[in-house]
């Protein structure tokens, strides 16, 4: 077995085992940048292809849902997980303004609905 083929197989065994599976940004942002653009005159811009982006989102929500997979099978107290369980909803919440880069509805943060 080659080194490409291990490193292939080791991924879709890890994608598999953690439920994490590829996503892909919605097609109108392919190929596309993030521009930041400073308010304040004589500052440089500065910007990033948006897959670059849309990737550390992805990444970040991937840790998010291994996080509470981990509070849930954890030996805490109950409420403890409760407790811990609002701020994980609470950050999906705060980060549902990304879902317009997601292609597929079940890709896309939900939070609480307060």
């Amino acid at each position: 077995m080659s080194a490409v083929d291990f490193e292939t197989l080791l991924r879709r065994v890890i994608r598999e085992e953690t439920g994490l599976t590829p996503v892909a940004p919605a097609e109108k942002w392919r190929g596309g940048d993030l521009v930041l653009r400073p308010g304040k005159p004589g500052v440089q811009e500065k910007s990033w292809p948006i897959e670059t982006f849309f990737h550390k989102v992805v990444m970040l929500r991937n840790r998010l849902r291994t996080l509470e997979q981990q509070v849930n099978a954890s030996d805490l107290p109950d409420d403890q997980k409760v407790k811990i369980q609002s701020y994980i909803t609470g950050c999906y919440g705060s980060l549902t303004s990304f879902n317009v880069l997601f292609a597929d509805e079940e890709d896309k943060f939900v939070g609480s609905g307060e």
